[in-house]
């Protein structure tokens, strides 16, 4: 449900009517834009349709919404959404995210050189898992608290946030101590207990879409975040499970403009994932940012050859550099921006 106010809503009745909506027993979601102040009602639908909203003083109207994901879309707010993330760098908006880094720390030695390389080429965000889900019991699982130790010195060492892979409702408060975004991966897309406790904190949370997930499917999951009070979501299309064997997973593209007329939340592609080839990452980086979304998430590595986990899909500094050059020429002609390459 949507509660529209009136033009002259003053802030007394604004604050009444969300006292009146917490004592229906319903969660509200407050919109203020420049004419016009939306208020998004969640809870029982029962509830929500019964309760007299619209006999509240300073209400103008109230609007049933149709989509099952309430907070998540357009219907409670038209303007996309834009936040900061850390270190001042906005992701949304026409601002973009541009995530960059190994797949796991292995190190401060080879997360600082990759660090380093991909802020000079323009990487705004930085990337490492210290905790790895792996199919394999027998793969390498990650540095743990070591490596969230390292990844977060870093990060403030060269003025960039950091974003990192959260697996578990019990990991949340470790992680939450050192890093600037939680990730969900796509393994974890519907692990409701995880949703819940990072929607608790105020995270920005970066939410991969799952293998077999739909739209809706990864809109209604992060309605959960949103529901817990976490307004702060980023989509993530990493493509998804399909019969051709020759990429290691199906790019869906379509799903960047699917998503913006869908929901207000900003959406970056990760074609490492999706692709699983370096040759094919930066025409899809580049079909990334022609098709809207707000960044992209890419590894680099060094010396992939040596990698501990996903080298096979890793660029090296200087083709990341390449590609992030001509996504900044891309994204001026779309009116966004990319950040330009550091001068450190």
């Amino acid at each position: 449900m949507i509660i529209i106010l009136k033009p002259n809503c003053s802030e007394e009745q604004l604050t009444h009517v969300l006292e009146k909506i917490e004592e229906f027993g319903l969660k509200h979601d407050v919109s203020q834009g420049e004419h016009r102040t939306l208020i998004g009602v969640i809870g029982e639908e029962d509830v929500v349709r019964n309760a007299p909203l619209r006999a509240i003083p300073g209400v103008e109207n109230v609007v049933p919404v149709l989509k099952p994901y309430k907070l998540a879309s357009r219907e409670v707010q038209r303007e996309d959404s834009a936040f900061d993330v850390g270190h001042g760098v906005t992701v949304g908006g026409g601002s973009l995210g541009m995530i960059a880094g190994p797949c796991a720390i292995e190190g401060e030695d080879v997360l600082l050189e990759i660090a380093k390389s991909v802020k000079a080429a323009g990487a705004n965000i930085l990337r490492g898992g210290a905790f790895k889900p792996r199919t394999s019991p027998y793969s390498y699982q990650g540095m743990g608290e070591e490596g969230l130790k390292i990844l977060r010195k870093i990060g403030d060492e060269l003025g960039m946030p950091v974003v990192t892979e959260v697996m578990d409702p019990r990991q949340v408060e470790l992680i939450d101590k050192y890093t600037d975004l939680f990730q969900i991966g796509a393994r974890n897309m519907q692990n409701f207990n995880l949703l819940t406790e990072v929607g608790q904190t105020k995270r920005p949370v970066l939410l991969k879409r799952g293998m077999s997930a739909t739209v809706e499917d990864l809109l209604m999951s992060a309605e959960y975040i949103l529901a817990n009070g976490n307004p702060r979501v980023i989509l993530c299309e990493r493509g998804i499970k399909s019969f051709d064997s020759s990429t290691r997973n199906l790019l869906d593209l379509a799903m960047v403009p699917n998503c913006k007329g869908l929901s207000h939340l900003p959406i970056i592609v990760d074609p490492s994932h999706a692709t699983g080839r370096p040759e094919l990452i930066p025409s899809m980086a580049l079909a990334a940012i022609a098709a809207g979304a707000d960044g992209v998430h890419i590894e680099v590595h060094c010396r992939p050859e040596e990698a501990m986990s996903d080298g096979q899909q890793a660029l090296l500094p200087d083709q990341f550099a390449e590609v992030m050059e001509q996504m900044r020429k891309l994204a001026e002609v779309c009116g966004r921006t990319i950040p330009k390459p550091s001068s450190n």
